[in-house]
């Protein structure tokens, strides 16, 4: 069972990110307030749960946390200011616009820039350890596997409605065949071979 809190006794808002290593398409980031005490026994790092799960804890977490934000960095802005900083950015972004203000961060990962007046805890493997961190590990991923799903359908041939825009062996044989789309990240190595796409 994860942790409900980080022991604080304050305000704590859990946040991660999806999409720091796919080829295309935004990284999304989610910033979550549960209750004390919160529980739930489903929740879990989003990377070990079936899609059937994510969506349905998706809504559960929606409808129980006291604050929740899940916010885009696009794949130009990516491109602009380097995925990390992107991925940054997009936690400072959905922090903004909670509507319950934290009093502590805590993140999933070893690194993060820190967030004017609010003190921050990075965890390594966070989302496997606290239920806000995991909440909105979901958050994240559903929404950004949705935004991939849709524009799939946009751009065939790629495989994001099962890849994410991950660098899978399809993904990378459509960029040979088809070419690169708009939501391709230019920063991105996109090929092994690194041709000259553009």
């Amino acid at each position: 069972m994860l942790k409900s809190s980080f022991g604080s006794g304050k305000i704590e808002a859990g946040c991660d990110e999806a999409g720091r290593g796919p080829l295309a398409g935004p990284v999304v980031a989610s910033a979550v307030v549960l209750p004390a005490d919160y529980v739930n026994p489903l929740l879990n790092d989003s990377k070990k749960l079936t899609k059937k799960i994510l969506e349905q804890l998706e809504i559960e977490i929606k409808k129980d946390a006291i604050a929740w934000e899940v916010i885009e960095v696009s794949h130009t802005e990516i491109d602009e200011i380097n995925i990390l900083n992107a991925s940054f950015v997009a936690m400072h972004r959905a922090v903004d616009k909670l509507q319950v203000k934290p009093e502590l961060l805590l993140i999933d990962g070893n690194r993060f820039k820190p967030y004017s007046g609010v003190p921050h805890e990075c965890v390594v493997k966070g989302d496997g350890k606290y239920m806000s961190i995991a909440a909105a590990s979901i958050l994240a991923k559903t929404h950004r596997d949705r935004f991939m799903t849709n524009a799939a359908q946009q751009y065939p041939g790629y495989g994001w409605e099962t890849n994410a825009g991950y660098p899978t062996k399809k993904h990378r044989d459509a960029i040979r065949a088809l070419g690169v789309t708009p939501l391709h990240r230019k920063s991105f190595r996109l090929l092994p071979e690194q041709l000259d796409l553009f």
